[in-house]
């Protein structure tokens, strides 16, 4: 069994989700796809304080590019939306792998509330046939009848059962106009696909996500492989072992996790070399806080040492480094991170507070990489101008050199 260092782990791991080295050209749109399905999914988040999520997760490895070229995958269906780690892009060749938690949603927590189902039946099937007759319709289609909402919860009817309808999969997001969601029958989204003759077994959908799980993450651990997907938090040893018998995943000792770790075969070939130190990650970006590489936060932890807490959520006077900190990944290592905000009609980017980790040390070549990044990020974000707020003297001096 290879023993794997714990910089190596993280080398392999950035290396499975396209951040071992920056962008070598120009970002064609073709780049977005595959970036997706190098990750196997791409989260969905509406928060817009610099760029939403999806959008940033792919700036983070293909730099600058134009964003409608999501939207447009999404409209010519080489992108699906579904709930699969939460509410994320997928390529549609994926369908089949999310089609079982639409026949049975009940599993899905506040993603379906079968009483909503029940209670609103006949109004969910005149809604339907209204899509029928007169086509694609957006949850902004629908007056409110009781002013305006009070919140994410507070959603008029339609909303609820349009999401309802979604999470059933009776309707599909057939585009998205300024990121809000259209909705249409999935008979005319995905008009060729049948559940009766395209359906894959629940045992090889289950085998086939822990898969893309271990391959999406280059090197995975037993108690990691299951958050990647939302799957049941039961032991997934025995799919696993199935995996590492078929020559899919090897297995790998890293000092100090006690748990079984895996390298995905793709990554496998690197082991020798990470570990000496010859393969490394060369990259500095800013991450968005649905990146992969720290949605799992106790992966991060294990992996980075970084603790990290999302703290958009946590009233203000609670919060310890900002309402949408971003994790700044340099060289192979989570250095710090960023609050941020991107006043676009003035052209600014604002840096609220920069912080960097414990025990980092701010040499000349870390600030340059950060300020760096930091400047790549503002000019894609057409706010050119960056303004500083609180950040660490000894950055703005090795800055300024």
């Amino acid at each position: 069994m290879h023993t794997l260092s714990l910089t190596a782990a993280r080398t392999l791991h950035l290396n499975a989700q396209g951040l071992l080295t920056p962008p070598r050209r120009k970002a064609v749109k073709a780049d977005v796809l595959t970036a997706i399905s190098r990750m196997a999914q791409l989260q969905i988040d509406t928060i817009s304080v610099v760029a939403r999520s999806p959008y940033l997760v792919l700036f983070s490895r293909l730099g600058a590019y134009d964003q409608a070229w999501l939207e447009q995958l999404l409209a010519e269906r080489r992108l699906f939306e579904y709930w699969s780690h939460e509410a994320c892009f997928l390529p549609i060749e994926d369908y089949g792998l999310m089609r079982h938690r639409m026949l049975d949603p009940s599993g899905m927590g506040w993603k379906y509330a079968a009483n909503w189902h029940q209670q609103y039946q006949s109004e969910i099937d005149a809604l339907i046939g209204q899509i029928r007759a007169s086509g694609p319709v957006r949850s902004a289609d629908f007056a409110r009848e009781q002013g305006s909402s009070n919140g994410w919860w507070d959603w008029k009817p339609e909303k609820r059962h349009l999401e309802v309808l979604f999470t059933t999969g009776e309707l599909m997001v057939s585009e998205r106009r300024n990121f809000h969601r259209v909705y249409d029958l999935t008979e005319r989204v995905l008009p060729d696909w049948n559940d009766a003759r395209d359906l894959p077994d629940l045992a090889t959908v289950q085998r086939e996500l822990i898969r893309r799980s271990c391959q999406a993450l280059g090197v995975v651990r037993a108690d990691w492989v299951a958050d990647y997907y939302r799957l049941r938090k039961v032991s997934w040893l025995a799919e696993l072992a199935a995996l590492e018998a078929d020559g899919e995943i090897v297995p790998v000792t890293v000092p100090g996790f006690k748990q079984a770790t895996w390298v995905h075969r793709d990554q496998a070939g690197l082991i020798e070399a990470a570990n000496a130190g010859e393969v490394a990650s060369s990259v500095t970006t800013l991450l968005s806080p649905f990146d992969p590489v720290v949605w799992d936060r106790k992966r991060a932890t294990a992996l980075f040492g970084f603790d990290y807490t999302l703290e958009c959520y946590t009233p203000a006077p609670k919060r310890k480094y900002g309402y949408f900190c971003l994790p700044i990944l340099s060289r192979g290592k989570l250095v710090g991170r960023l609050d941020a905000k991107a006043h676009r009609a003035r052209g600014v980017f604002e840096i609220k507070s920069l912080y960097l980790e414990d025990g980092v040390r701010l040499s000349a070549r870390l600030a340059g990489d950060i300020g760096r990044a930091i400047q790549r990020c503002a000019d894609w974000h057409a706010t050119p101008q960056v303004t500083w707020g609180k950040v660490p003297a000894a950055f703005m001096a090795q800055s300024d050199d």
